[in-house]
């Protein structure tokens, strides 16, 4: 109990007998908003993100005492799984130029849109994710999951993003060089909007970092603490990742810790 209130043992006999110190109360009071926290976001926060939101709680509280309390109580962000990618780029179709060489910070909305595919493990077979995230807000904008790995995938997370989200089509769109993308398809739709094409070089997914970096969150915050039996099942457990948390919710660090909706709305109103 000492340990759980942060207080000495004389400290604690003094609660014992209604004398609590403020100290151990203020500690006692921070520990159960993480907790709240922790299950509330389903463990995805680390101290960084644990400690912006208790500030945006209103809790008037610092790194060190954050780190500390969830240290002694065993609370930690969950960890990461490997996962295989599945670009393949073995193929003779044409390849677009390098047009966005890791400037992934953009000043203004639509300016370049990222896209890859990841996959899903259910009882059913793989269920593929195609996402496109805008650099600007680093929010998913458009995004299609299916059981069939093919250029449709990429051409509905694309005009999913234009015509559902209400967007502007991007500038450029950066994407790795999977046959999916370097498609007819996929090419056609791009020269439909004005949207000039880019693809990062050959085996290297620093150029596409920031769609590496959700897939990564998606995996190590989601997926991999699941075992779905249906692609159904899948659909709807990523569709609430990615529509309720991920854009709504989530604090992003590189946005400062706000969510990408909230980042575009404070830059709108700017």
């Amino acid at each position: 109990m000492c340990r759980v209130l942060g207080a000495s043992r004389p400290g604690f006999y003094k609660w014992r007998k209604g004398n609590v110190s403020p100290s151990a109360a203020r500690r006692a009071q921070v520990l159960k908003a993480i907790k709240d926290i922790h299950k509330q976001f389903k463990g995805v926060y680390g101290s960084p993100r644990m400690l912006k939101e208790l500030r945006n709680r209103g809790f008037v509280v610092n790194h060190k005492m954050v780190e500390a309390l969830m240290a002694e109580n065993g609370i930690a962000a969950k960890t990461k799984k490997k996962f295989k990618a599945t670009t393949n780029s073995n193929h003779s179709l044409p390849i677009a130029k390098n047009l966005l060489k890791r400037k992934f910070r953009k000043k203004k909305p639509n300016q370049v849109w990222v896209g890859d595919i990841t996959y899903i493990a259910t009882d059913e077979g793989w269920l593929y994710l195609a996402t496109c995230i805008d650099l600007f807000s680093r929010k998913v904008v458009g995004w299609k999951m299916s059981s069939r790995i093919n250029s449709d995938l990429v051409v509905d997370a694309f005009n999913r993003a234009i015509y559902q989200g209400k967007r502007q089509p991007p500038r450029i769109m950066h994407t790795d060089r999977g046959s999916q993308y370097a498609s007819a398809d996929f090419r056609s739709v791009l020269k439909k909007n004005n949207t000039k094409q880019s693809m990062s070089r050959k085996a290297d997914c620093w150029d596409n970092a920031v769609s590496e970096s959700f897939f990564g969150s998606l995996k190590r915050e989601l997926v991999h603490h699941e075992k779905y039996k249906t692609r159904e099942e899948a659909k709807l457990s990523i569709f609430n990742y990615i529509e309720t948390f991920y854009n709504k919710q989530r604090l992003h660090s590189y946005l400062d810790y706000v969510s990408p909706d909230e980042f575009e709305s404070l830059m709108a109103t700017a």
